[in-house]
């Protein structure tokens, strides 16, 4: 009952974002500018989503190596399959990946998965800020903006400094987390059954973390994570020249920052709505019309997510598992129980 609440009010605030977001529209002329999209362009941006997704599942195995062998295939499925679920039920869906990967692949623990799952999370925001703080260095801004860019130009450099420090903090504790867990172990006040959880996800963060010992194992996490962002920016640079947009990679990189940001709220339909908004506003931004903004938001939406919905519905039909068990795996308690059954009795 508390979960069917909490999507309905996620689907109320999607449709008062979509109602915000269209009100002062001229929806024939966004019809118009989604009729002139180019479908070559289009076509080649999901082709390299596609490859993205397997990009993703690569750097998942890399994370995963230092705790298990994992199957490539079977990462990639459970890559689709939890988008497609964050497509259709907000960002409560990010649960089923590092639960359906346990179901595929019985050599990774569920707590071993939603800790890498973590992981993947830090370098993504890793990434993401480091793309947004260099290609913020040259790019030029729209005329009479020039105050406002500089407090973005700020906002990138300040993040940017955030992610360093935040890096050195990981290093800290792989270096000292046998001392750390130690530490905690000792407290009275984690004998109880959160407590065996937090220990067990201090020791799987610790695992995943070896790959920090070694120079190469980190290099190819940050390969991995660099081409999937290539494979994310030029698909969204492709959707803008789709639309007969001149615009440089340079700025169709500051306009993937903010869908980026709008993929975040946690709204169902791939934050519907707000990814929307987010990327239109970045393009209105530098300058362009805010119906021809609209149609390249909505277009960008679905070269992002369709193509992991697609193969998501796939594996979700080949793959032996019930619409009630699925439904088993959107919920946190169900998470809590796997992971607290990875945890060694205190």
């Amino acid at each position: 009952m508390r979960k069917n609440l909490k999507f309905l009010i996620l689907l109320i605030i999607t449709v008062l974002i979509f109602w915000f977001f269209g009100r002062n529209l001229n929806w024939t002329e966004v019809s118009q500018s989604l009729q002139k999209a180019n479908l070559f362009y289009l076509i080649l941006a999901v082709s390299i989503i596609c490859l993205g997704y397997l990009l993703r599942a690569k750097r998942w195995q890399v994370l995963l190596e230092p705790i298990t062998e994992t199957s490539l295939k079977e990462l990639f499925a459970t890559t689709t399959v939890g988008f497609t679920a964050v497509f259709f039920v907000g960002r409560a869906g990010e649960i089923v990946r590092p639960m359906w990967l346990p179901m595929r692949d019985h050599r990774v623990r569920p707590s071993a998965a939603l800790v890498t799952l973590g992981l993947e999370r830090i370098f993504d925001l890793a990434a993401l800020i480091c793309f947004f703080a260099v290609n913020s260095m040259w790019l030029t801004a729209p005329a009479g903006e020039d105050a406002q860019f500089n407090r973005v130009k700020l906002i990138a450099i300040l993040m940017l400094i955030g992610v360093i420090f935040g890096l050195i903090a990981l290093f800290f504790y792989q270096k000292h987390s046998a001392k750390v867990i130690s530490w905690f172990e000792k407290q009275s006040l984690l004998k109880n059954r959160l407590g065996q959880i937090f220990l067990s996800i201090l020791r799987q963060t610790a695992a995943s973390l070896a790959i920090l010992k070694d120079w190469r194992e980190v290099m190819a996490v940050a390969f991995w994570t660099f081409l999937l962002w290539l494979a994310i920016s030029l698909p969204t640079w492709l959707v803008i020249l789709a639309f007969g947009i001149d615009m440089n990679f340079s700025q169709s990189i500051f306009v993937m920052w903010w869908a980026a940001l709008g993929s975040l709220v946690p709204t169902p339909g791939g934050a519907a709505g707000a990814f929307h908004m987010a990327t239109a506003g970045g393009l209105t931004f530098l300058g362009i019309d805010k119906e021809l903004a609209a149609a390249v938001s909505i277009i960008m939406h679905l070269v992002y997510f369709a193509p992991a919905v697609i193969f998501g519905v796939y594996y979700f039909f080949h793959g032996d598992i019930t619409i009630e068990k699925f439904r088993s795996l959107l919920s946190s308690q169900n998470a809590v129980e796997e992971i607290e059954s990875d945890s060694p009795n205190p």
